[in-house]
């Protein structure tokens, strides 16, 4: 937002806010869309439920004039990604253990379906690489799933597509996922987890997939932070080279070095 431009949650502008001599102690966020803020609550209260781990508690939840307001407590702590440069390599290491313990209590969670909460579609630009904000699913098959994925390589060779496809490593159980563990949704307070926040596109995904998405990284902290968490999950490696060529597919005609050996490769075999 340019800072001449009034706030669409609460009218006021940058400019405003600084010569004012309050300072609000709440947060606000303003979405277009009400999808995300709806599965927070939802997503939140399911791991309250079933769960140790730590998340934002609501506070209250109303709709008016066609607008949806969601107050939340705010997490003690400051985010990994404010401290990590301060830390110790044992002090990191710790954070990964105890995110991954938590973790762990979300592996039991299962469904017979690639959904959200409720039996609703899942969001994810990265396991589904054909758009942002697009929904999928629910899928109750691996080859459902394969469909689904398949819509981002519609302009890939049918050979390449195959050979892809013959790759792709059995997805269930599905199982609960965050999918963004970045160090900016890790809540950190005198070397303990406080809390696992951004909740709202978390759901029930392939059972590799929490490792595979911690490939996925913002920045050169958030990438060696990922390294750890995945030092310490189950191993999925098989499942990444899998997502690795599916998102180096998936930009075809354009392709960068990996796209072009796969499609390469499978020109060969096919030959």
């Amino acid at each position: 937002m340019a800072d001449d431009e009034p706030c669409a949650a609460c009218s006021w502008t940058q400019e405003r806010r600084e010569s004012c001599r309050y300072k609000s102690h709440i947060k606000l966020f303003y979405e277009m869309g009400d999808r995300g803020v709806w599965a927070i609550v939802r997503n939140t209260q399911f791991i309250r439920h079933h769960t140790t781990v730590p998340v934002p508690e609501t506070v209250q939840e109303w709709s008016e004039n066609d607008r949806y307001f969601l107050v939340m407590k705010r997490v003690p702590g400051s985010t990994l990604h404010e401290l990590w440069p301060s830390m110790s390599e044992s002090e990191k290491d710790s954070i990964a253990k105890q995110t991954v313990d938590y973790l762990g209590q979300l592996r039991k969670l299962h469904s017979n379906s690639v959904e959200s909460l409720g039996g609703g579609p899942v969001y994810s630009a990265f396991l589904f690489c054909n758009g942002y904000g697009l929904p999928h699913g629910p899928c109750s098959s691996d080859d459902q799933l394969w469909k689904e994925m398949a819509k981002a390589l519609s302009e890939v060779p049918e050979n390449a597509r195959h050979q892809l496809q013959q790759r792709m490593p059995m997805a269930k159980p599905y199982t609960f996922t965050h999918g963004d563990l970045a160090t900016r949704n890790i809540m950190v307070s005198n070397g303990k987890v406080t809390g696992i926040i951004d909740w709202e596109n978390s759901g029930f995904f392939p059972v590799w997939w929490e490792f595979v998405a911690a490939r996925i990284s913002h920045d050169d902290d958030d990438r060696a932070w990922k390294a750890l968490l995945r030092k310490r999950m189950e191993d999925y490696t098989d499942a990444l080279e899998f997502w690795l060529d599916y998102d180096a597919l998936s930009s075809y005609p354009d392709l960068e070095s990996r796209g072009k050996r796969l499609i390469e490769d499978s020109e060969s075999r096919s030959g």
